[in-house]
């Protein structure tokens, strides 16, 4: 049986202020929040979606590895972009990470971020049935 409700936290600088967790499993379910690639204070693949797409899909499974699952219990994932320009890399990234599992996707393209050198922000759901 699964725990009823369960949060993890991770290095995000934006938890602590805005006040949420990095990840909740909820019965069969784990969510990931918006997740960049930034690791603490430092954001990796500056200017390139490519990376920032890796980097940030990296971060967030490794919130899932918190609840002992890995990419192949993705069953969502949601990518939002500050640029039309760049749908064509962080999809190439999406499909090298995801093309086996298949999972069900959103890709937006949005305003804009909280920084403005994130060109993506990602969030996943899981099922640990």
């Amino acid at each position: 049986m699964t725990e009823a409700v369960r949060r993890v936290q991770s290095d995000s600088p934006w938890e602590e202020t805005i006040g949420f967790a990095r990840a909740v499993a909820a019965g069969d379910r784990v969510s990931v929040a918006g997740t960049t690639s930034f690791k603490g204070r430092v954001l990796f693949g500056e200017g390139d979606p490519y990376e920032q797409t890796m980097v940030a899909f990296g971060n967030a499974i490794n919130a899932l590895r918190e609840f002992g699952l890995g990419i192949e219990s993705v069953i969502r994932t949601r990518m939002y972009l500050s640029h039309v320009r760049d749908v064509d890399e962080a999809s190439r990234a999406h499909k090298e990470l995801f093309d086996s599992v298949r999972p069900v996707s959103t890709l937006l393209v949005v305003e804009g971020f909280v920084d403005p050198r994130i060109l993506v922000e990602v969030e996943l759901e899981a099922f640990r049935g």
